[in-house]
């Protein structure tokens, strides 16, 4: 289709796993199993497959949430057991599925949060600090909304202030667990456009669960489709999203067809 503890200076990082598996308690089988992923800096890659085929499991053993029953997980080639927390978290910046604030807090103020990797205890922001969460606010369009309780949003301001937060990180690898499920159109948009301005402007190193193959397969440099645990195909949209390979994943008949896009050429998908 297209296209140390302390985090270096500019440019992106690498976050892979190998051979990675998971069963959660009292399971009969793996939630994930024997997977080998990498997601490269400036890169985009899309990772889909029907409910409970480990999607969200697999992205929480890349964010250190849980740990591998087998294999292992790697940041710039260092295991992630090998990183102090604060340290991981200036590099790596997570959006998770399902998120409940207890507390009233203002939308400047929930973003500002993702700073605290930076600063730690003690230290107060400073310039730079202000300065990251201001971009952060302005670049996911939510600056109107600063002063704004973030439990008097809708749906798609929520997830885009959310999103802010991980950015005002400063992320080296960001990974978002189905960041536009139940958005209209305008929101899935705007977030894919997002997504595609940090690997290219940036070169962040983005990992996105999705449910939507269409926006994947034309946002992304690569596709992943999970099913049963496993990885079941892995590559560039046009090797991936084929007849073939979304009946064999989903169970359902596809038409698959050529659509040109600003983007480029991607394959998008009508089931039959």
């Amino acid at each position: 289709m297209r296209r140390g503890d302390e985090a270096l200076s500019g440019g992106g990082s690498t976050l892979e796993a190998s051979g990675v598996g998971f069963m959660y308690d009292g399971a009969r089988t793996k939630a994930v199993s024997s997977v080998t992923v990498a997601i490269r800096p400036g890169t985009l890659t899309s990772l889909l497959g029907p409910n409970g085929s480990g999607k969200s499991t697999l992205l929480k053993l890349l964010a250190g949430g849980l740990d591998p029953v087998e294999g292992s997980v790697a940041l710039d080639g260092r295991d992630l057991d090998h990183w102090k927390p604060r340290a991981l978290a200036r590099i790596l910046g997570v959006v998770p599925q399902i998120e409940h604030v207890p507390f009233p807090v203002a939308v400047h103020d929930l973003v500002a949060m993702g700073r605290y990797p930076h600063l730690g205890p003690w230290r107060s922001p400073g310039a730079a600090d202000r300065d990251a969460v201001e971009r952060a606010l302005e670049r996911c369009g939510v600056g109107p909304l600063a002063d704004r309780p973030f439990q008097s949003l809708s749906g798609g301001e929520r997830q885009r202030v959310r999103i802010a937060r991980a950015l005002a990180q400063d992320p080296r690898v960001l990974l978002l667990d189905e960041p536009t499920a139940s958005l209209d159109m305008r929101y899935e948009m705007s977030i894919f456009r997002l997504l595609d301005g940090l690997r290219t402007e940036e070169a962040v190193s983005v990992l996105v669960v999705t449910h939507n193959v269409n926006l994947a397969a034309r946002f992304s440099d690569r596709v992943m489709l999970m099913k049963e645990g496993r990885m079941a195909f892995e590559g560039v949209p046009d090797e991936v999203v084929t007849p073939n390979c979304i009946q064999a994943v989903y169970d359902w008949p596809a038409l698959v067809v050529q659509q040109a896009f600003a983007e480029g050429s991607a394959p998008q998908v009508f089931p039959r």
